[in-house]
C-alpha cells in the first residue's frame, strides 16, 4: 500500500509542477512585463499638465501678492498663505469653476500656464492679481511582496523620490528584490514606459534621477517561493488522496 501511495504522489506532484503555470503558482502576481522592453531613463523634462478630475489649490492675491510676504521677516508668510487658498475639482471637461471668474479651461496647461491665465482673467477685477496654484492629488502606486502590499502615497509639493515613496510604503519586504525595482509611467492601458532600477548598493543609485511622476505604479518583485506555493496546492489534493486510499484500504481488508 505504501509503494501504491508513493507513486500516486508522485504523478500528483510532477502533473502539478508541469501543468500549473505561473497562474496557478502565483496568482497575485500582476504587472508582468516579460513582453515589455526597459526603457532608458532620462530626467523628465515635461511639466505636469493639468487633467480632469484633478484636485487644485489656489490662493489669490492683489498688489503682485505684496499681502504674502511679511515685511517684518522678509519671508512669505506660508500660514498665511495656506488660510487664503481654496481647493477646486477640475471638471470631467476639463474646466473649473472659480469665484468671480465662473468656469475656466485649464486642463492641458501647465502649472505656470494655469496661473498666468488666472492671472489675465483676474486682472480685469482686481489690481495686479497674483495666483499661487497647486495640484494637490497627484500621488504614485506602489505594490511590494509580489502584489500582496498596495500603497497610495500622496506626492508633496517639493516631489517625491523613489526612496521616499519606498520609505513612506514602510520599507522593502523580506520576499522583496532591491535590485528589480520596476516603475510603470503613462497610461497603463496604452503604450507606458517601464523603468528597471536596482538600489541593492549605493552605486548603482549614483547619477541617478528618482524623481518620480503623478501616477507613477513602482512595482518590486519578489521571490516567488515556489516549495511553499506548490505544497500549498498539494495540500487539498493529499489529502482527498489519502482519503480515497484509506477507504480502498478499508474496503480490501474488509473482504
Amino acid at each position: 500500500m505504501k509503494s501504491i501511495y508513493s507513486y500516486y504522489i508522485s504523478i500528483l506532484v510532477i502533473t502539478i509542477l508541469f501543468s500549473s503555470s505561473c497562474k496557478v503558482l502565483q496568482p497575485n502576481r500582476m504587472l508582468n512585463t516579460d513582453d515589455i522592453s526597459y526603457s532608458e531613463f532620462k530626467p523628465s523634462e515635461v511639466e505636469y499638465r493639468i487633467k480632469p478630475y484633478d484636485k487644485i489649490s489656489v490662493s489669490i492675491s492683489t498688489n503682485d501678492g505684496y499681502r504674502m510676504i511679511s515685511i517684518n521677516e522678509n519671508a512669505i508668510g506660508n500660514a498665511q498663505n495656506q488660510k487664503g487658498a481654496i481647493e477646486f475639482m477640475v471638471e470631467f471637461d476639463g474646466q473649473v469653476k472659480l469665484p468671480t471668474l465662473g468656469r475656466i479651461n485649464i486642463a492641458g496647461r501647465t502649472i505656470r500656464e494655469a496661473e498666468k491665465l488666472l492671472e489675465e482673467k483676474l486682472a480685469k477685477h482686481y489690481q495686479n492679481p497674483f495666483v499661487l496654484l497647486q495640484v494637490v492629488n497627484r500621488r504614485v502606486y506602489v505594490f511590494k511582496g509580489g502584489g500582496q502590499v498596495g500603497m497610495v502615497i500622496q506626492i508633496p509639493e517639493e516631489n517625491l523620490t523613489l526612496i521616499e515613496a519606498i520609505a513612506q510604503s514602510g520599507g522593502l519586504l523580506d520576499s522583496d528584490k532591491a535590485y528589480r525595482i520596476k516603475v510603470i509611467r503613462g497610461n497603463p492601458a496604452e503604450e507606458p514606459q517601464v523603468f528597471l532600477y536596482n538600489i541593492r548598493t549605493l552605486t548603482d543609485l549614483k547619477g541617478t534621477n528618482l524623481q518620480l511622476e503623478g501616477n507613477d505604479i513602482i512595482y518590486v518583485e519578489s521571490r516567488p517561493r515556489y516549495v511553499r506555493r506548490v505544497m500549498n496546492e498539494l495540500t487539498p489534493y493529499l489529502a482527498l488522496l489519502s482519503t480515497v486510499l484509506l477507504i480502498i484500504n478499508l474496503t480490501t481488508n474488509g473482504k
